[in-house]
């Protein structure tokens, strides 16, 4: 039987969910088989088991392929209806016992702590316990949620606990790292308080050993655009070039949908540019109930990964008034690199979380909330901005995001091996 010679796993809530980090995978993925893997597996979820938990997700049938080499497994369940949960993350955990039996060189990624993580860690202790001595190196990715939600909701309800399973399980990878270094102070000051309360030396662990990565961006899908391309993209959604401004993200309170909608309500700048909401997710059809008497608010649900770039390249502007909640802060912002690389109108954002570590000073900041803010900074943006000082940010943005280049962060995250030596 052949092996490959070296293998990634990625274990990820993949495509087709919406999700940076989804697409952070395909990224690293695609890059690992330019860097001498010759086999890269993501492991996933059952596409009826993510519809099931009611997670955002991008329309099957235009989901963009991956390259030969890469290949997506979504194993089934273990066990039946008496087992109420953990039944998908047994078979993920199975799988990955499988794959490190063989005799194949193994780099395993988890991004998401809660249960990826967990799921690396069970594989790798079950197939050494088994005898099968796996040739395997760990790297958990803690990409924020599972700070700003996970850990953040063990410590508000009091459950050390599960905080104190969760850091053992991160800890437990021969790598940690965080998607910024938002995250990463998040992280420390998380393990604090459980270290308060608990007697641990997580947070002093977590400073010595905790590195960031930054989310790797495909930067090919988003520059020297085709203008016959953009023009076409637009047509076919009845838009004109700078002539809306745009939000692509996830339609939630924390990426401030709710202060955009009411911002636009009061701007000048309405009567000459329409608003595009483009996305899905909770607050989505609260949101199209408030707007249903506004005929310049526009709402597409179903913008694919190609279609995107585009829509970012002909905007007057690009909205995300981001804002922190209980459950969620942004920690880097992945679409706001997408549109830096991307071009267009300029980038109207907060200074929440880890937004500053993606836009630098590249971008036009308001107060998380201020809603007369965002209107009058959205108004300079569109009618008072001179295209000298528009283009200036482009640039700007660019060469920034330039530096989120999908292979510029895989070889920060899995440095190769520096070639032998030979010795006279």
């Amino acid at each position: 039987m052949t092996h490959p010679r070296r293998r990634l796993v990625i274990v990820v809530r993949a495509d087709p969910v919406i999700c940076g980090h989804s697409g952070e995978a395909r990224n690293l993925a695609e890059v690992a088989l330019t860097r001498g893997f010759d086999d890269v597996r993501l492991l996933t979820w059952p596409i009826p088991t993510l519809k099931a938990a009611g997670l955002p997700l991008k329309p099957l049938d235009r989901l963009l392929p991956y390259s030969a080499g890469i290949t997506v497994e979504r194993p089934e369940a273990v066990g039946d209806y008496r087992v109420p949960d953990g039944r998908h993350q047994a078979g993920l955990t199975g799988r990955l016992v499988e794959l490190l039996a063989e005799p194949v060189p193994t780099t395993c990624l988890s991004m998401y702590l809660a249960p990826h993580t967990a799921v690396v860690v069970d594989a790798v202790a079950a197939a050494r316990a088994a005898g099968f001595a796996p040739d395997v190196h760990t790297v958990a990715k803690a990409v924020g949620s599972d700070v700003t939600n996970v850990i953040r909701s063990c410590l508000r309800d009091g459950r050390f606990g599960a905080a104190t399973v969760l850091f053992t399980t991160f800890l437990a990878n021969d790598e940690v790292v965080a998607v910024s270094e938002y995250t990463r102070e998040e992280i420390v000051a998380s393990a604090e308080l459980v270290d308060a309360q608990c007697g641990t030396t997580f947070a002093d662990q977590c400073r010595r050993r905790v590195t960031v990565s930054y989310p790797p961006i495909d930067s090919a899908a988003f520059l020297d655009l085709d203008p016959a391309d953009v023009d076409a993209a637009l047509a076919r959604r009845g838009l004109e070039r700078d002539g809306y401004i745009l939000f692509l993200s996830r339609v939630t309170r924390a990426k401030g949908i709710d202060d955009l909608l009411a911002a636009f309500g009061r701007m000048r700048c309405r009567s000459r540019v329409k608003l595009v909401v483009a996305g899905t997710g909770p607050m989505l059809e609260q949101v199209r109930a408030k707007a249903r008497d506004d005929d310049g608010v526009v709402f597409l649900t179903d913008v694919d990964d190609e279609e995107k770039p585009l829509l970012m390249r002909g905007c007057a502007a690009y909205a995300l008034p981001t804002k922190p909640e209980p459950d969620f802060v942004e920690t880097f912002g992945i679409a706001l690199a997408e549109k830096m690389l991307a071009g267009g109108g300029p980038i109207v954002t907060t200074a929440t979380g880890g937004t500053l570590e993606a836009v630098g000073d590249t971008a036009v900041i308001v107060e998380p909330g201020d809603i007369p803010g965002l209107a009058a900074a959205v108004d300079r943006v569109v009618l008072d901005m001179s295209a000298t000082e528009r283009h200036d940010l482009e640039l700007r943005a660019r060469t920034r995001a330039m530096s989120f280049d999908r292979a510029v962060v895989f070889d920060g995250l899995f440095p190769r091996e520096a070639p032998a030596v030979e010795v006279a």
